[in-house]
């Protein structure tokens, strides 16, 4: 995973949705990409999750996209990352009226860059995946704080407590 104080990994990926940070401006350029040194000199919020329509990530989801203007209100970008598909997204973001971005890192290698695809194991399987975890990235670029295996209840209450100590 990366660690604070490190210099955030800049990704260009395909995303959706970011309805709620209008007022930061438009981050999805015309051609449906979304790169993280636009965000920037705005604190941003990366959040990793497994897979869209997923009880833990739904919830996850409406969590931010509920929090989303006191985000905004604190000039602070949330940005949630799958490897799910861009049309996945759309759909997830229309079915459950998400107000957050959703960036489609369908080859791995933005969660691979910070540490978010890793090697787990479930009723005594192993295989890998998307580990639940959050990266809070200051105006400068540089990770303010990581937060690893994320449980979902309370988490994004958690995070906008640290984003409001960057604006």
């Amino acid at each position: 995973m990366i660690q604070t104080g490190e210099k955030a990994p800049d990704f260009t990926l395909p995303a959706t949705g970011g309805k709620a940070f209008g007022a930061l401006g438009k981050l999805i350029t015309e051609d449906g990409m979304l790169r993280l040194s636009d965000a920037l000199p705005h604190p941003v919020v990366l959040y990793f999750y497994p897979k869209d329509n997923t009880p833990g990530c739904t919830t996850e989801a409406l969590d931010f996209t509920r929090l989303a203007d006191a985000f905004t209100t604190a000039g602070v970008i949330v940005i949630g990352i799958s490897k799910d598909s861009l049309k996945k997204h759309e759909n997830f973001c229309a079915k459950h009226d998400l107000g957050i971005y959703l960036a489609s890192d369908d080859g791995g290698e933005t969660c691979e860059a910070y540490g978010a695809w890793a090697e787990k194991s479930m009723y005594g399987k192993t295989f890998w995946g998307i580990v639940r975890s959050t990266v809070l990235i200051g105006k400068d670029g540089t990770v303010a704080q990581v937060w690893p295996k994320v449980k979902v209840k309370g988490h994004t209450e958690d995070v906008l407590e640290a984003a409001r100590g960057l604006s």
